[in-house]
């Protein structure tokens, strides 16, 4: 009696023991840090200005670019990110992007292009300062217009008659003639096969803060700055595409 007394203790202890080191490696399981995956790295970034914020003034205020580039620009950044993650694009090349694309994603990607393209054009503001495009540009202009003042009226006046939100462009083809044209929302000349020289902004946000709703004076002011080193140098490289 004594011994199989013996023999259930022996059990029950063994039997302790055992759960005992479950309970054990089973805490140390489940205190065992989990590995963390790198997060994802957006598909595109966010391009830096040339200039301070404040560099366009009184031509565009340092309001408005900060609203425009940090706020309206991020905003299309962060959606076409999301969008691209979410349906697995492997493209990386925006142009290409833009032009292959349609609904949301051409909307943020065609709005991402055409800011890029807007605020690279641009030199800090100088009084007094005129400038006009030199070089092959120029001539390509003076090919279709008897002077440069003829191709500022008609380029204005093709901006006044966009109705509600759209871009207002200069853009040219692998041949180099010159084309003045106007896209609604996120438009773009890239669409058509040709390539953007000069982008204007013509959705509300671009200047309403300093111009309100006179559209003809912001499109009057804009040209004081203008580089039209940057313009020039997209006409010249128009072979190779969309150049910033």
């Amino acid at each position: 009696m004594r011994i199989r007394s013996l023999a259930l203790l022996l059990t029950g202890a063994l039997a302790i023991s055992s759960l005992s080191a479950q309970t054990k490696t089973t805490k140390a399981t489940a205190t065992a840090p989990a590995a963390t995956a790198e997060p994802a790295k957006p598909a595109f970034q966010l391009f830096d200005l040339s200039y301070a914020t404040d560099a366009l003034a009184p031509v565009i205020s340092q309001r408005t670019v900060e609203l425009h580039y940090g706020k309206h620009v991020v905003g299309y950044l962060h959606k076409l990110n999301k969008l691209v993650h979410e349906n697995d694009i492997k493209e990386r090349d925006l142009a290409r992007l833009v032009r292959f694309s349609s609904g949301a994603i051409f909307d943020n990607a065609g709005q991402l292009l055409n800011h890029l393209l807007y605020f690279k054009q641009f030199r800090p503001y100088e009084a007094g300062r005129v400038t006009e495009p030199q070089g092959a540009l120029r001539a390509a202009l003076l090919r279709s217009y008897k002077d440069f003042d003829a191709f500022k009226a008609d380029f204005e006046k093709a901006g006044g008659e966009i109705f509600g939100s759209g871009w207002l462009w200069l853009s040219t083809d692998e041949a180099g003639d010159i084309y003045v044209e106007k896209t609604s929302n996120a438009g773009t000349p890239v669409t058509r096969g040709r390539v953007p020289l000069l982008a204007i902004d013509i959705w509300e946000h671009a200047y309403y803060l300093d111009y309100e709703n006179r559209r003809a004076d912001h499109l009057r002011a804009i040209w004081q700055i203008i580089d039209w080193e940057v313009v020039g140098r997209r006409y010249e490289a128009r072979a190779k595409g969309v150049q910033l």
